[in-house]
């Protein structure tokens, strides 16, 4: 199931004022003889943030000492934070200062990728055509076109114009009145994804007055084209709190709640249902959910229903089409199963369903999308994402696949009345491609791939390897390098994962990868624990008591990438996003030796501080994801790999590390303190460096091609660790 907020993802970049500080540390830039060539800067003092013990209790009576507690800045205004922050910027521009050729040739190659006039693949719905696109700016623009011959697009929205001015940007949801005459869109102009709702007159062109601000970008229409559902979030959680009704034309304050949601535990999404009958609500925890439904035909009269009510250890989720609910749940099914129930059943609750596809222990039932004459399956099964489809007449099939190692899911399927089905396919060296299939002749046609400029193929390989952990449990591994790639133990090797949530980190094409494949570096994706790429007991088996499982499987593949010849073993570089940034700081407490270099991005590594605290948005969602450390049982189990608190003394290997100041999921005093303690612990001298981003959020910096500064600094700082000349 896909949730609606995690710790996942990175990004971050800015300019700063070196401050005067008490500088006792610094950090060599000597490298091995291959780096003989590399200009050396002069020696640089890092900042050192101030010792204030700060005491952190937990309600059982537990207390740890945080020194560096005071960098938390809930209102990110406080000038010696702000200072501090901006010292870092300073230093890490110090540092990588020999390196900015580098970074700029490889921010150009990587962008100069990129098709500057590209767009998205149509869709149809109710009349009319919708796709976006770009002009060669970095926000996109969206269109539509009505279905009739000659007709000319139109511009919904100019991202561009709206985002002038503004040092991030995003616009989250997009959505059309049933009348086809009016659009609402959610704006986030800070990165904090608490978003805006506004309008706009589709026949006029007018920019309607009504706005609503603290939402999520979650909209659904309703059927008089006048109202609109939205989530209104908590201000200081930020999670989703209330559904409400704004009526156009009228003041947000009158707003009408029609649903509240009092349990911190789950996440809240709505939806319309393929029939488009009905709004539902969907509230999803770790563990548990439920789903209650309006039907739009009498939204003033009627109430809603619970399809099943929440209950612990039962899952599910479901959509309605032709008078029949269709539900995947893991009711006596951990891989899941689905099952059905009629319109006159459905206010029966679960002992009404009846089973349709059955639990099979070696295919994880990803998702379900509903057609007139068929239904089209997201399942996992060898670790690979791959579609099904189930033809109301004939036999059910998969869709064909072309590589060893892909992923491949359902696209944009906006109308259930057609024979074709869109999905999506790529691989670590195919570019996102777009298919339909008829699904009763077999026809397949190629409708986009998307255009990498210069990139050939042909003259990457990808591979599927099996590693061994140390408790004999196999781990999937995707690997992909260049043709001329030769497995003698000399190369450079970049090792990516993630392993959390149940959150795969499928084989996809990546345009900025080439770059270091073309420079000899190895590409691999750890499929460790925690994910969910062989079933759900692959997450079962990487959380709560066994989260360990997914740290020692990252060491664990390197060393069988090492064994294997795909690398050095003293050039072997590591890279993870939020709770990817998690396991980074795991794997740098357990095993710093068999790393040149780390980046970790938005890093949640201060685990039970953060999780004691329920002011924190996420926090309360995740209890059963991490455990409750509130409680002394789980407390213990959260310290014991805690990144924050199991920093010794040892010698680290050089580290990235990014955050965004606006950062929701993750906030940046937590890798802003773990760098603090990493320096005054470090016994190494290898380069610690923080970059912050001081206008955005979790996802890092907006704009299709400024979001790859960072990911070039990043790439630059890890080519001169590994050694690999230009």
């Amino acid at each position: 199931m896909n949730k609606p907020a995690r710790r996942g993802l990175y990004s971050a970049t800015v300019s700063a004022i070196l401050l005067v500080c008490a500088c006792t540390t610094t950090h060599d830039t000597k490298m091995n003889p291959s780096e003989n060539n590399t200009p050396r800067p002069a020696a640089v003092e890092a900042p050192v943030a101030a010792v204030r013990p700060h005491e952190v209790k937990a309600p059982f009576g537990a207390v740890r000492i945080d020194p560096y507690y005071w960098l938390r800045d809930d209102t990110r205004e406080d000038k010696e934070v702000i200072g501090y922050l901006n010292a870092e910027n300073a230093y890490a521009d110090a540092i990588l200062a020999p390196h900015a050729a580098r970074r700029d040739a490889l921010f150009a190659e990587i962008t100069g990728r990129i098709e500057p006039h590209d767009s998205s693949v149509p869709y149809r719905e109710k009349g009319y055509w919708y796709h976006f696109g770009y002009d060669g700016r970095e926000y996109p623009l969206y269109y539509r076109r009505a279905d009739k011959a000659d007709a000319t697009p139109e511009v919904l929205l100019d991202a561009n114009q709206l985002a002038e001015g503004k040092g991030y940007f995003a616009i989250g949801d997009l959505a059309v009145s049933d009348d086809n005459t009016i659009l609402a869109w959610a704006e986030d102009a800070i990165g904090r994804r608490q978003y805006t709702l506004k309008f706009k007159n589709l026949q006029t062109g007018e920019i309607y007055p009504d706005e609503v601000s603290n939402i999520s970008p979650n909209l659904v229409w309703g059927t008089d084209n006048r109202t609109i559902y939205y989530l209104e979030k908590d201000p200081e959680t930020l999670l989703e709190r209330r559904v409400k009704a704004h009526v156009l034309g009228t003041p947000a304050s009158s707003d009408k709640t029609i649903y509240e949601e009092d349990d911190d535990t789950f996440y809240m999404s709505i939806f319309r249902t393929r029939s488009e009958r009905y709004l539902c609500v969907e509230l999803d925890g770790t563990v548990s959910s439920e789903i209650r439904c309006l039907d739009l035909q009498q939204p003033d009269n009627g109430e809603f229903f619970v399809l099943a009510p929440r209950e612990r250890d039962f899952l599910y989720d479901a959509d309605h089409l032709d008078g029949q609910w269709t539900i995947r749940t893991d009711w006596d099914a951990p891989n899941y199963r689905v099952m059905t129930v009629s319109d006159a059943d459905v206010r029966g609750g679960r002992a009404k369903w009846k089973e349709w596809i059955a639990h099979d222990p070696d295919v994880f039932i990803a998702g379900v999308e509903l057609f007139d004459d068929f239904t089209a399956i997201d399942e996992r099964s060898d670790g690979l994402l791959k579609v099904r489809v189930l033809p109301k007449q004939g036999e059910p099939f998969l869709v064909a696949p072309d590589e060893p190692a892909y992923t491949m899911k359902l696209a944009v399927n906006s109308e259930p009345g057609t024979d074709w089905l869109r999905y999506s396919y790529t691989s670590l060296t195919m570019p996102p491609t777009t298919y339909e299939l008829n699904v009763k002749t077999g026809e397949r046609r190629l409708l986009k791939t998307e255009p990498v400029i210069g990139y050939d193929a042909s003259q990457y390989v990808t591979e599927r390897r099996w590693a061994t952990a140390r408790d004999g449990t196999r781990i999937p591994v995707s690997i992909v390098h260049a043709k001329d790639f030769k497995r003698d133990g000399t190369a450079a090797l970049l090792q990516v994962a993630y392993g959390s949530y149940g959150i795969s980190s499928d084989p996809r094409f990546n345009v900025a990868v080439p770059s270091l494949l073309d420079r000899g570096v190895v590409y691999a994706i750890a499929h460790v624990r925690g994910g969910q790429e062989m079933g759900r007991h692959w997450y079962e088996d990487g959380k709560l008591k066994k989260k360990q499982n997914t740290f020692t499987d990252f060491i664990d593949v390197t060393d069988f990438l090492v064994a294997e010849g795909y690398a050095a073993k003293d050039r072997v570089a590591a890279a993870g996003g939020s709770a990817g940034g998690l396991l980074m700081g795991a794997v740098a407490n357990m095993a710093p030796e068999k790393y040149a270099a780390m980046n970790a991005g938005v890093p949640f590594v201060d685990v039970v501080t953060t999780m004691l605290d329920t002011s924190i948005p996420l926090t309360t969602n995740e209890f059963d994801e991490w455990g409750n450390p509130q409680e002394p049982e789980w407390y213990e189990t959260m310290l014991a790999y805690s990144p924050y608190d199991q920093v010794k003394a040892q010698a680290y290997p050089a580290l990235y590390v990014d955050t965004g100041l606006w950062d929701s999921q993750v906030q940046y005093w937590e890798p802003a303190k773990w760098v603090a303690k990493l320096r005054a612990t470090n016994t190494g001298d290898k380069p610690i460096l923080l970059r912050t981003n001081m206008d955005a959020g979790h996802g890092g910096k907006s704009g299709r091609f400024q979001r790859y500064r960072q990911i070039s600094e990043w790439y630059a700082f890890m080519l001169w660790r590994l050694g690999v000349e230009e």
